[in-house]
């Protein structure tokens, strides 16, 4: 299926496509900062600027987008069809990037936390039971 947009408009709407504060983000500071958690945000000194920094646990938190950095098995991990070669390439360097940041952080001692998208759209208990799971496991390790 061909692109109902042109290609000035797609550019200019993928230009408004934020990378931080985003809804899936906000809801996860909600979540953490209701359980307890203090954090900071965005830290700039940290290799791929995470967007959740739990200093007192060493821990981080990465709020990832289902369709950018490719959720296995998710079905908002879609592929476009037009272009489909700078998309793999894209697609490719985004999980690539991940990884080396994922990578370098462990290296400094830091315990990395992923949470998808999709994620935040589950139930609040559900969200919860996620991120105890994910957050209390990297702390006692």
């Amino acid at each position: 299926m061909a692109d109902h947009l042109t290609q000035t408009k797609r550019s200019w709407n993928m230009s408004r496509i934020r990378s931080g504060n985003t809804k899936p983000e906000k809801i996860i500071r909600s979540t953490l900062h209701g359980m307890g958690y203090r954090f900071r945000l965005h830290k700039q000194n940290l290799p791929g600027k995470p967007d959740i920094v739990l200093p007192k646990y060493k821990t981080v938190i990465f709020v990832h987008g289902c369709f950018w950095h490719r959720h296995p098995g998710c079905k908002n991990a879609t592929t476009p069809k037009t272009n489909a070669e700078f998309w793999q390439k894209k697609f490719l360097e985004n999980v690539a990037r991940d990884c080396l940041k994922k990578i370098d952080l462990e290296g400094l001692g830091w315990h990395v936390v992923i949470v998808w998208e999709c994620e935040t759209e589950k139930s609040t208990a559900e969200l919860i039971a996620i991120l105890q799971e994910r957050v209390s496991g990297s702390i006692t390790q």
